[in-house]
C-alpha cells in the first residue's frame, strides 16, 4: 500500500506541466509548436532562456516536492525502506511528467525529472550526471545523446551503490529499487525511440535547432 501511495503523490505531482503552463501565460501551446514536445528544451526553443530555465526548475521541484511529502509520510513508520519508497515517487512524477491526463497523456520525456531522481537518490549521483549529460551533448550537440546517456547511467550508480553498501536497506528492497531504476531507464530510451532511429540514421538535429526534446 505504501508503495502505491508514493506512485500516486509522484503522479499527482508530476502533472504540473510547468512548459505547457508557462506556454499559456503566453499564449502558446507549446505542444504545437517546435517539436510539440512539452520538455524544457523545446520550452527554451520556442519561448526563450528564462521559460527554459523556469521549466527545468519546475519540472525538476515537483519531483523532489513529491519525495519530500512522501518523506514526511513515511520517514518515521517505514525508515528501513525509505530509499525504495522515494523512487517509487520519483517513478510516478516521471509517469505523471510523460503522461499527464489532462492533457491527453501528452507530456514530456522526463530527463528533467530524473534530474531530481539522481538528486533525492544520492546527491552525489546528480555531478555525475551533470557532467555526463554536459560532457555528451557539448561533445556531440545532440542534447538526446546526453539525455539516453544519463538515463542508462542512472541504474548503473544505484546498483553500484547498492551492491558497496551505500544504499542501507535489505537485499530483496534493494533488488526492487535495482528494478525501478531499470524501469526509468528504459522508460527514458522508449519515449526517445524516434531520436534513437535519427542518430542511427544521422539525422537527429543538433543543438540549435528547433525540433530536438528534452
Amino acid at each position: 500500500m505504501e508503495r502505491i501511495i508514493c506512485l500516486t503523490i509522484g503522479y499527482v505531482f508530476g502533472l504540473f506541466q510547468t512548459g505547457y503552463l508557462i506556454g499559456k501565460l503566453n499564449h502558446i501551446d507549446i505542444r504545437k509548436q517546435g517539436s510539440g514536445n512539452a520538455g524544457s528544451t523545446n520550452a527554451l526553443r520556442v519561448m526563450g532562456i528564462k521559460a527554459g530555465l523556469l521549466t527545468l526548475l519546475g519540472d525538476c521541484m515537483k519531483c523532489v516536492l513529491a519525495v519530500l511529502v512522501c518523506r514526511a509520510v513515511f520517514g518515521g513508520s517505514h525508515a528501513d525502506e525509505l530509499p525504495l519508497l522515494t523512487l517509487y515517487a520519483g517513478v510516478g512524477a516521471t509517469l505523471g511528467h510523460n503522461f499527464p491526463f489532462w492533457l491527453k497523456f501528452k507530456g514530456g520525456k522526463g530527463i528533467a525529472v530524473l534530474g531530481a531522481v539522481y538528486l533525492t537518490t544520492n546527491p552525489w549521483m546528480t555531478l555525475s550526471g551533470i557532467i555526463v549529460f554536459v560532457g555528451i551533448v557539448a561533445i556531440t550537440r545532440y542534447v538526446s545523446a546526453g539525455s539516453l546517456a544519463v538515463s542508462l547511467l542512472y541504474p548503473i550508480e544505484v546498483i553500484v551503490l547498492g551492491q558497496m553498501g551505500r544504499i542501507d536497506m535489505s537485499a530483496p528492497l534493494l533488488y526492487e529499487m535495482y528494478a525501478l531504476a531499470i524501469f526509468i531507464f528504459a522508460l527514458a530510451w522508449w519515449r526517445h525511440r524516434a531520436n534513437i532511429v535519427r542518430l542511427i540514421h544521422g539525422e537527429e538535429n543538433k543543438f540549435g535547432s528547433k525540433k530536438e526534446t528534452l
